[in-house]
């Protein structure tokens, strides 16, 4: 099974009491990896906090469009993060497909950037990329469809379904291009409140898996009416249970 890894905005506000001792209780779960977010404002926690709890980082969250990309390649490289992920692009730049053009090219030059600091770039999506249709394909697709090959994709599995996608469907067409998948589960809606560990809501969680099974697993809530860290926790067992 592919290694796992958990999305530090997860359990942000538990970072921001106490960065290092939230990375111990994430270690202490079990995890050796974790995929931080907000890159170089936490510089300095991570180049400590990682490396004292036994963690390291594949991959980031950071804004790569319009910022200053070397500065955050040096640091990614410094960290030993292996791919940079592109986590949000305004929603109203996926209505047209001109539009959808230009991010692509926007992603190709900034992976030509990581490139020459031994790096990668991907893009994490959100519902709004899938329930945006462009001659019925979804944006995502047609995005992909315009990305230079070593141009990688981190499907965020809850939101593809709460934008009306057949996910397992959806990252079969995508193909090798997914490196990694964002696991969350809840109602399917967009109320972030409503989601919930791994398992105990309607996501067909292992047909996702089985559609990328050599994708780094990614832990991540973005909300959640439960304890987040106990919700991480939880997700980790069950991914490690395997399909009942």
């Amino acid at each position: 099974m592919s290694e796992l890894s958990v999305q530090l905005y997860t359990v942000r506000e538990a970072l921001a009491q106490d960065f290092n001792g939230t990375l111990a209780r994430i270690a202490g779960f079990g995890f050796t990896q974790v995929e931080p977010f907000a890159l170089l404002k936490f510089a300095d926690e991570l180049r400590n906090g990682l490396a004292q709890n036994g963690l390291t980082a594949p991959t980031t969250h950071v804004h790569l469009l319009g910022e200053d990309q070397d500065a955050i390649c040096v640091l990614a490289a410094e960290l030993g993060i292996q791919t940079i992920i592109e986590p949000y692009v305004d929603p109203a730049r996926w209505e047209a497909e001109a539009d959808i053009s230009k991010v692509a090219s926007e992603l190709n030059a900034a992976a030509r950037t990581a490139a020459g600091y031994g790096l990668g770039v991907g893009y994490h999506n959100h519902h709004f990329e899938l329930k945006s249709k462009i001659s019925g394909v979804h944006a995502l697709e047609v995005l992909a469809d315009r990305l230079e090959p070593e141009v990688l994709l981190e499907v965020d599995t809850y939101w593809a379904y709460a934008g009306g996608a057949d996910v397992p469907a959806l990252i079969t067409r995508l193909g090798d291009r997914v490196v990694a998948l964002h696991l969350k589960d809840g109602d399917g809606s967009l109320d972030t409140t409503k989601q919930v560990p791994l398992g105990s809501g309607v996501l067909p969680v292992w047909d996702i898996i089985a559609a990328a099974p050599e994708a780094l697993r990614v832990v991540e809530l973005d909300d959640s009416e439960t304890d987040l860290l106990e919700a991480v926790r939880a997700g980790r067992e069950f991914l490690l249970a395997g399909r009942a």
